[in-house]
């Protein structure tokens, strides 16, 4: 019975104590994919967007087109902040792989604050 307990120990201590790659690697994995759960929530705003802004354009209404200037401009914004995620993701994603967890930069940390008033309401994380 006593070498069954070892065994049950043993085998409890393997699944609980991951190595520090093992650690490393699945924070960098949630990291990413909170991040792409941003862009896609991101992304998916932009489509609506462009959707309405062509509506717009083709009900030739002045209000119509008149609405889409600042539609345009969210778009503009929106598309700034993807581009901010994706830089940052290339500079962080092999310092992360190699165990030196690095934060977003000053505007990307805009931007998903910017996100998560619009997209987290949509289900999307913040990364």
């Amino acid at each position: 019975m006593e070498g069954e307990n070892n065994g049950d120990s043993l085998s409890a201590g393997v699944e609980t104590h991951a190595s520090p790659e093992a650690e490393t690697n699945k924070v960098a994995t949630q990291s990413l994919e909170k991040c792409f759960v941003q862009v896609q929530g991101i992304l998916d705003q932009n489509r609506l967007l462009i959707n309405e802004i062509n509506r717009n354009h083709q009900s030739g209404e002045l209000d119509n087109l008149g609405r889409n200037v600042a539609l345009i401009r969210e778009l503009n914004t929106n598309i700034s902040c993807v581009v901010e995620f994706y830089e940052d993701l290339s500079l962080s994603f092999p310092k992360s792989v190699s165990g030196k967890l690095v934060s977003l930069s000053q505007r990307s940390k805009a931007c998903q604050k910017k996100g998560n008033s619009v997209h987290l309401s949509q289900g999307s994380e913040a990364c």
